[in-house]
């Protein structure tokens, strides 16, 4: 998977410097990755939810950060769409319904 945007990765590092190795982590990881379906992005990470139409929600550093992430098997294109804390996440989530 392409992951587009990795330089809103970097920022949010820098932003929440606790979860900046795990975020070099996760893209390390996507990037090596072939996904064709939700299905391949479930073993790779068993806490990924499907929340929309190809919008996908990661847990990062034990459930206290929420990656969000619109992944687009067919391009094998994965798109940084927003991060932050399970409460930001929570308050995102609930404006969003």
């Amino acid at each position: 998977m392409r992951v587009i945007a990795r330089k809103r990765l970097v920022e949010y590092g820098i932003k929440y410097p606790d979860a900046k190795g795990q975020l070099d982590a996760w893209y390390g990881f996507v990037n090596n990755e072939k996904w064709n379906h939700f299905g391949d992005v479930k073993k790779f990470s068993n806490s990924a939810d499907l929340i929309q139409k190809q919008t996908v929600i990661f847990d990062i550093k034990g459930n206290q950060y929420r990656l969000e992430v619109k992944v687009y098997c067919t391009m094998q294109r994965v798109y940084v769409i927003w991060f932050g804390t399970h409460k930001e996440y929570d308050r995102r989530n609930k404006e969003r319904k």
